[in-house]
């Protein structure tokens, strides 16, 4: 028979079965927090002096052994926040005390109440907690970090996170700033004095906002517009779609790769071939998150590719040719890639001060590789620089270059020769073959 109870409180009257066990319970054990909403209920004028007060989770646990190990073990209600077995400390309980002695009675969760404020349904949201506990030495680990929650959202399109003090709406929205989302701040719900707020991840970044606090984040449709490329008009990608079992539509989900290059918006044929990009990416090996430099980005194309396969990862696309940097700006735009930062100059000058890369690709150097790879050697503890080369001098000046930075070399030749119709049937054609050399560092 159960002799612990943990009751969810702060969002609605208690029911009749968990107004029962507060009225007869020898001790009600509550943190500061709760004894003060626990104040706003009618039964607390009644039961008042059996609440005790305990902020530490472990003292809590350690005071509940003490009490039901004595002859006569008595009732004990623990106030919880909401849904205590939603990221709270019902679980904790369970653990300790076994699902035999202990009964749960919930409130309605926060996230449960943030969804309806907003007029949002939540059973299409991942939810999620980074909220750690009150002690920054004692914080318990989570199964996300802060740092996650850009890749989340690209997963799931729509989040909502429990936060805390260190981790609060404004060190989310700096996580999230290139991403076309809203945000929504909800603050002290179930409080007089609660507040919504909704904005931009760069509006919620500098705001100020009140504990405690659910934030939901929600992606916002991509704009594709429909830029003009080589004399034909380019269509927005329109996805394939399902029925599942109960009847409902199904999205295919967006392409992330495979652009081809009648979808990427390029002048006079200057763009990486789709195969030759397809092998480069590859050699690549990009991370989910860190820096990655795009040299001689010319069109854009390896940019764009990199930053929808990884959202959480900083692009910077360097092009000297104005033109170029047009046709980047375009791509970003046209396919929403938030991620990437233009940077209009010639390399290695405009390199100084970037962040560190993990990894870099050189589409063009200027004839100035060597001093490129120089700079990227200073700046670069471990990662990958991949280059293409279409001929013989490239090839073997990339190779010296990358060789004498203490640079890994391998080399992969790859000749793609493409179908035609001529007189009706298909024929092969070649296209000229391209070096595409990597150097490892530190991996």
């Amino acid at each position: 028979m159960s002799n612990i109870y943990v009751i969810g409180i702060g969002q609605k009257p208690l029911d009749e079965r968990a107004r029962e066990i507060i009225l007869r319970a020898e001790v009600i054990l509550a943190s500061n927090r709760l004894s003060e909403v626990f104040k706003r209920y009618e039964e607390f004028e009644m039961v008042g002096d059996a609440v005790r007060v305990i902020n530490n989770v472990d003292e809590t646990i350690n005071y509940m052994k003490s009490a039901i190990s004595g002859p006569q073990p008595g009732t004990i209600a623990l106030l919880a926040s909401g849904d205590p077995l939603f990221f709270g400390i019902g679980r904790r309980i369970i653990e300790e005390f076994g699902k035999e002695a202990v009964e749960i009675l919930p409130d309605l969760s926060s996230i449960q109440i943030a969804f309806a404020r907003i007029k949002e349904p939540w059973d299409d949201a991942f939810l999620m907690s980074i909220h750690g506990g009150p002690d920054p030495k004692r914080r318990r680990r989570l199964p996300y970090r802060l740092e996650d929650v850009p890749l989340l959202l690209e997963k799931h399109g729509k989040v909502a996170i429990l936060t805390d003090r260190t981790n609060n709406p404004q060190a989310i929205a700096k996580t999230i700033l290139r991403l076309p989302v809203r945000m929504y701040v909800c603050e002290k719900l179930g409080y007089a004095d609660e507040k919504i707020t909704e904005g931009s991840p760069e509006g919620i970044a500098n705001g100020e906002f009140s504990d405690p606090n659910v934030v939901i984040i929600h992606n916002t449709p991509p704009p594709y517009p429909l830029p003009q490329g080589e004399g034909e008009s380019l269509k927005a990608p329109s996805p394939l779609t399902g029925k599942g079992e109960g009847g409902g539509e199904l999205p295919a989900p967006e392409t992330r790769f495979g652009l081809t290059e009648k979808e990427i918006h390029h002048s006079r044929g200057l763009i990486t071939k789709d195969e030759i990009r397809a092998v480069t990416l590859h050699k690549l090996r990009l991370p989910q998150r860190g820096v990655f430099w795009d040299v001689g980005a010319g069109s854009g194309s390896v940019s764009i590719e990199a930053a929808r396969l990884c959202p959480g990862l900083e692009v910077f696309a360097i092009e000297k040719d104005e033109e170029q940097v047009g046709n980047i700006r375009t791509n970003c735009e046209r396919f929403n890639a938030k991620n990437i930062e233009i940077l209009h100059g010639k390399a290695p000058e405009v390199l100084e001060g970037l962040p560190s890369p993990g990894r870099v690709f050189i589409g063009g150097s200027g004839s100035r590789l060597d001093e490129i790879i120089a700079l990227i050697k200073r700046g670069m503890p471990s990662g990958i620089v991949v280059l293409n080369a279409a001929t013989l001098e490239t090839l073997q000046e990339a190779i010296a270059c990358l060789e004498k930075n203490g640079f890994k070399v391998g080399i992969a030749e790859v000749s793609v020769s493409k179908s035609k119709v001529i007189a009706g049937k298909k024929h092969m054609s070649a296209l000229n073959p391209v070096f595409i050399i990597t150097g490892e560092k530190g991996i």
